[in-house]
């Protein structure tokens, strides 16, 4: 998996920092986590192409997360983009996309399907899924992407026991058992079992529980951090988070990871403050850059 920063900035953009805007490429899938203003360029900056996407998640309706979507939109149709794109987010999202896909003239042709979610998995094939409702004073929904566990056969081990590829070897990833002459032969004796990642983006919401049932157990979580600790009072009355409110977070959920987005510009000059706010609370943080790429 590949994480790619597009845009880390809060309401109004940088110099440095654009609107909130994440892709996560997985296989031959590509989920961008909310559009802010500009994205459409920030693909261009990043020498990504924009017609490989396959999701968007809208954490929430606020501009800075939405923005975006017109013009990325106007750029797959000019681009004959030849997929389906799916589109997920809160309650409201059917109206709202009705009032963009109506809002200019459209040039070309694109096929968008909306769908509105609320709570639990929405999604699960070769991953999942998952949505939780946040506190943002607007539907807010934090997402997490569920890589599923993968059986893996030591063929090494497998030739020792006299299997080659082929159906038997088919049986024992399915969990079966299989015969081999006199020999019973169970998946264990020649495989182990990778456990998948979770990937949990948290956006725009004060602290509280759900936030932590969210980033249960995450190999990494990417969060708002919006305020320093000494702006917690503002952080709770527009309901953001502060950096160390983001590490307590990634703590208490058991997370491995954590970086920091969506940071207001009127700390554009504080970053190791931030970090130095965040680590007293959680070591493994991290200050996300815009076209930032990490492994996950």
């Amino acid at each position: 998996m590949e994480i790619i920063f597009l845009g880390t900035g809060q309401a109004v953009p940088t110099a440095q920092r654009n609107h909130t805007a994440i892709l996560l490429k997985y296989e031959d899938e590509n989920i961008l986590v909310d559009c802010g203003e500009g994205t459409q360029r920030q693909f261009r900056k990043a020498g990504l192409n924009p017609c490989k996407l396959t999701k968007i998640l809208i954490t929430h309706w606020h501009g800075d997360h939405i923005l975006g979507i017109p013009g990325l939109l106007q750029t797959l149709a000019l681009n004959n983009y030849s997929n389906t794109l799916d589109v997920y987010g809160p309650s409201g999202t059917k109206k709202y996309m009705d009032h963009i896909m109506g809002m200019f003239v459209f040039v070309g042709k694109i096929h968008v399907q909306v769908h509105e979610i609320e709570e639990g998995v929405f999604y699960d094939k070769k991953f999942i899924l998952e949505a939780t409702p946040l506190e943002h004073g607007t539907p807010t929904l934090a997402y997490s992407f569920i890589e599923k566990e993968k059986k893996r056969i030591d063929m090494k081990k497998a030739k020792n026991l006299g299997l080659k590829a082929g159906p038997l070897i088919g049986e024992l990833q399915r969990g079966k058992t299989v015969k081999l002459g006199k020999k019973t032969v169970k998946f264990s004796d020649i495989g182990h079992i990778d456990q998948g990642k979770k990937i949990t983006f948290i956006f725009d919401t004060r602290i509280c529980k759900e936030c932590v049932d969210a980033a249960k157990d995450a190999d990494l979580v990417i969060s708002e951090a919006t305020y320093t600790e000494e702006m917690k009072d503002k952080a709770a009355e527009y309901k953001h988070l502060t950096a160390s409110q983001a590490a307590s977070i990634a703590k208490a959920a058991n997370a491995k990871k954590l970086y920091l987005s969506h940071i207001s510009q009127r700390h554009e000059h504080e970053f190791p403050k931030i970090l130095k706010e965040a680590r007293k609370v959680f070591k493994n943080t991290f200050i996300a850059e815009d076209l930032m790429k990490i492994e996950v």
